[in-house]
C-alpha cells in the first residue's frame, strides 16, 4: 500500500465511522500520546524495564505492532488535516537526506 492509499483508507473511515477530524491541537497530543506508549513498551521489550504481568515476546511484538499503527493513524490523520501528500512528502525528505548525508554516515567512526 502506497501512503498516498493510506491517507485515503483514514479519510474514508474517518468519515464513516470517525464522524470527523479532531482538531489539529487535539492529534497533536494524542501523537505524543501514542508515541509514549510505543516508548513504553520498546523499553520493556529492548531496554531494562520489566512488564508487571508476564508477557511472552509474541504478546510484546503483537502490542508494539499495534502501537506502532496507532501512531502511524494519528500522523496520517495529521497530514489529512494539513493537507501534507505523505508520499512526496516522504520522497522529497530521503533526497534531502541523501544529498545531506551522503558521505556523513559512511565516514562516520562510531558507526563502524
Amino acid at each position: 500500500m502506497q501512503l498516498r492509499e493510506a491517507q485515503k483508507l483514514v479519510d474514508n473511515w474517518i468519515k464513516k465511522v470517525g464522524v470527523r477530524y479532531f482538531n489539529e491541537l487535539t492529534n497533536m497530543a494524542i501523537l505524543t500520546e501514542e508515541t509514549g506508549e510505543v516508548a513504553r513498551l520498546i523499553s520493556r521489550i529492548y531496554g531494562e524495564q520489566s512488564f508487571k504481568d508476564p508477557t511472552t515476546d509474541d504478546e510484546a511484538k503483537a502490542m508494539l505492532t499495534d502501537e506502532l499503527a496507532d501512531v502511524l493513524f494519528v500522523l496520517i490523520c495529521i497530514a489529512n488535516q494539513t493537507g501534507v501528500d505523505l508520499d512526496e512528502a516522504l520522497t522529497n525528505n530521503l533526497k534531502k537526506k541523501t544529498e545531506r548525508d551522503i558521505d556523513r554516515h559512511q565516514n562516520n567512526d562510531k558507526l563502524k
